[in-house]
């Protein structure tokens, strides 16, 4: 049964990649630059700046944007990306090399080339492009790990594979508990069930239940009793997150692959920069020097001599990589890349007796295994009531691909799930509803947060700006083919404002009181982000405000959230509205003021929304623009 399971999987799995690989190929010949510029999938124009050997020895090259500085983009280490020549009149030409993202930030990134010979033509190309290229990489690791798993006979994969899918029963062991007073209750059984657990233990952290302070004290506790672990997650974000908190520990981390956000402290626990730092490295780069000047070198070369001297330079290089990889990986506790860069080569052959992913609810399966093949024993964190995976074909969807690994253990062996239950966020205003439709009521807000009050005292924390009664219509715009409600994006700017003028902007910029603004709709977010850009009342707080989607939210938090919701319309039509996690990790991001702006006429069609605005009428929240003084 487990085996037909992880081929249904491989199946649905083979459907998204067949439409990605097929909607990249359309896109490519379709679509036009400025709309891929502003789905964040290209930057054009583009300039080079230098370009250099890597302590890795692969040659990469920095890429700059000089136009569209505001709009998001989808650039991340790993990623393939490909380069192009526009002719002046729309026509684009492919340059022939794929690359990979080594590094990025706003307006600049790092490029590895596949060699020498692809930098000639990307320095020479006027009116260059850069634009994200279909990853056949991360999807040939999940098709490896899912037929590893199904083949897998009489060994501890298959045991894993038959226990989370089929019936085989987990097994504890009986160490003794360990007391961790500064833990809440639930927190401190969670690490006990991890260090009990032999299979598999999962931690189900609803927002704001400290679900990384509890990851991180169980893999604090685990490296009592073993040398190494293996810490993945989906994103670079949650493993960069992450590592920073098991540093903050005094735990040495190896940080595989680059950070999306790359600081200062993170840079210099990747491999990369370790690397460079070891004591062998200087020996190694002039070995490495050499062997360039010598193919670089005019005469006669090719006799004997020059290539047995090539080979004893190879030697000796390919030696001080051993050396210094071996050194690396021996010093720290523990190792960090995402579920794909556990497929790195650096990792071949590397087994761990514990692996822990965080942010499982939010994998595929398939991605799961690629990090799941090098361990004994798994441990899953996250919450499966918030973000799922990003899945773009909606029938592989629809017929199971969205759901995850975390998903199925919680189904198939909830006694090896423990779920957090005191969140330190929101008050209990704030959170009440979330707990009662998502967790069962189970989730409270601690003693020091359940009484307080808003950023206001005099302000209720949970407001319902109902739009009804407003010319407030969604439409279509541009070609981006996002939804925009243009009257609503307005009121949110005007409800801003005046929660401005009503706090004071000398004190929220003295006590740096942070509001984020949120919409499921990106064109919605572009819009907003125009308008407060353009309010001259707002400047002085600028670098307080943020303006993203859902997604772009996940695992953040601000004093003050506003939700623009942007659907209205006669059929009541809410659009992906109706996936309630996305709305869960929009509402549970406040931690003192909710401010929801909606058409209640439209929204409460659906169950949920209907609850949703009874609740906030009910705490005497919800009112309607029509009635407003």
């Amino acid at each position: 049964m487990s085996k037909l399971t992880l081929l249904r999987q491989k199946e649905l799995l083979r459907m998204e990649y067949d439409y990605e690989r097929d909607e990249f190929r359309r896109e490519t010949q379709t679509m036009g630059i400025g709309r891929k510029v502003k789905r964040g999938m290209c930057w054009f124009p583009v300039r080079t700046g230098r370009s250099y050997y890597n302590s890795l020895n692969r040659l990469v090259v920095e890429i700059y944007r000089t136009e569209d500085h505001e709009i998001t983009h989808n650039f991340e280490p790993g990623r393939p990306v490909c380069f192009f020549r526009e002719d002046g009149s729309g026509q684009i030409t492919y340059l022939p090399s794929l690359c990979t993202v080594s590094y990025v930030e706003d307006d600049r990134m790092v490029v590895t080339l596949p060699g020498p010979e692809a930098l000639p033509a990307i320095e020479r190309a006027e009116r260059l492009g850069v634009q994200l290229y279909f990853d056949e990489q991360t999807y040939r690791l999940m098709f490896e790990a899912l037929d590893a798993v199904i083949q897998a006979r009489d060994d501890r994969l298959a045991l894993l594979r038959d226990t989370f899918h089929g019936t085989l029963p987990l097994h504890k062991l009986q160490p003794m508990p360990v007391a961790l007073p500064w833990l809440n209750v639930t927190q401190e059984s969670a690490v006990n069930e991890i260090l009990r657990a032999k299979e598999v233990a999962v931690v189900h952290g609803p927002p704001g239940t400290g679900k990384t302070t509890t990851l991180v004290e169980a893999i604090y506790e685990v490296l009592r009793r073993e040398s190494q672990v293996l810490v993945c997650a989906q994103s670079n974000m949650a493993v960069d997150w992450i590592s920073e908190q098991l540093v903050d520990r005094g735990i040495p981390v190896l940080r595989i692959g680059n950070p999306t956000r790359v600081n200062d402290k993170m840079l210099s626990f990747t491999y990369e920069r370790q690397f460079e730092n070891h004591p062998d490295y200087t020996d190694l780069w002039a070995v490495r020097r050499t062997i360039r000047q010598l193919y670089d070198s005019k005469g006669a070369r090719r006799g004997e001599s020059f290539h047995q001297k090539i080979a004893r330079l190879r030697d000796r290089a390919t030696e001080l990589e051993l050396r210094i990889r071996e050194s690396l990986f021996a010093s720290v506790r523990v190792i960090a890349s995402t579920l794909a860069g556990a497929g790195n080569p650096l990792l071949f052959g590397q087994h761990y007796h514990t692996l822990f992913i965080d942010e499982a609810a939010q994998a595929l399966e398939a991605a799961c295994w690629i990090a799941i093949r090098k361990a004994d024993r798994v441990v899953l964190a996250g919450d499966h009531q918030q973000l799922p995976p990003t899945i773009k074909c909606v029938e592989a969807a629809r017929q199971g691909l969205a759901k995850t690994l975390m998903e199925t253990i919680v189904e198939q062996k909830p006694q090896a799930v423990t779920l957090l239950e005191t969140q330190y966020r929101m008050n209990e205003t704030l959170m009440r509803f979330s707990s009662q439709w998502f967790y069962g009521g189970r989730v409270h807000a601690a003693p020091g947060v359940r009484q307080r009050a808003s950023i206001l005292d005099l302000q209720r924390p949970l407001q319902w700006i109902d739009t009804s009664g407003m010319d407030a219509r969604e439409h279509f715009v541009g070609d981006t083919y996002g939804r925009v409600n243009e009257t609503e994006a307005r009121l949110t700017l005007q409800t801003l404002c005046s929660l401005v003028e009503r706090t004071g902007i000398g004190r929220i910029v003295e006590e740096g009181i942070d509001v984020g603004v949120i919409s499921p709709y990106k064109a919605q977010v572009q819009r907003l982000r125009q308008l407060i850009r353009q309010e001259k009342r707002l400047r002085p707080m600028r670098q307080l405000i943020t303006v993203n989607t859902v997604d772009g939210f996940q695992g953040q938090e601000r004093d003050v959230i506003i939700i623009s919701l942007v659907r209205s319309n006669d059929d009541g039509q809410i659009g992906f509205l109706s996936d309630l996690r996305r709305m869960n990790v929009a509402m549970t991001r406040a931690r003192f003021q909710l401010i929801i702006l909606g058409d209640a006429a439209t929204l409460t069609r659906h169950g949920f929304y209907r609850q949703l605005y009874e609740y906030v009428e009910s705490v005497g929240n919800a009112y309607s623009c029509e009635n407003r003084n």
